[in-house]
């Protein structure tokens, strides 16, 4: 049982690597270069196929996570019960975890809503009108939520090495 609960924590920490070094590529790698771009319709292309692409590979980490992180709950002696009665948020590290927790479930709204709302938006604007207000500002919504995504996940990894190194 202890090497599946090794198995289980290590796809946990993959997951988030793979998911918050995509955000940080698209952050300060792509985008950056996407608004240096002259054509406007190549730039609303590429970063379209290019988040098209990562929607899988995001969405497929967060589940891996999902999956992952409650195994190792159930591990460390949690079940669902615990969520549903409050039991898992007592004490300090409870209430670490708890914040964790919640931090989660906002990471997936803003995630839905910038890949499955926003996101695909501005694209259908940009690619008809790349020179739309509408186009901008939903691009720049969509933007914002990537960064807002991305930090919130940082906390989350400040938050799990709080769980399993103890409070500072």
């Amino acid at each position: 049982m202890h090497a599946f609960y090794l198995l289980s924590v290590w796809l946990h920490l993959l997951a988030a690597m793979i998911w918050i070094g995509g955000m940080v590529f698209l952050a300060m790698a792509l985008v950056p270069v996407i608004r240096r771009l002259k054509d406007q319709e190549v730039a609303t292309t590429l970063i379209h196929e290019t988040g098209m692409r990562f929607r899988w590979v995001g969405w497929g980490c967060l589940g891996l996570l999902l999956v992952s992180g409650t195994v190792n709950l159930a591990y460390r002696g949690f079940g669902w019960t615990d969520v549903w009665s409050g039991r898992i948020v007592q004490g300090p590290l409870g209430q670490v975890l708890g914040f964790k927790l919640l931090l989660v479930a906002v990471i997936l709204l803003i995630s839905a809503l910038h890949d499955f709302l926003i996101g695909p938006r501005a694209t259908a604007l940009g690619q008809a009108d790349p020179t739309s207000l509408e186009a901008r500002r939903l691009r720049r919504q969509a933007s914002w939520l990537g960064r807002l995504n991305l930090l919130l996940a940082l906390i989350v990894v400040a938050l799990g090495v709080m769980l399993v190194r103890g409070l500072p």
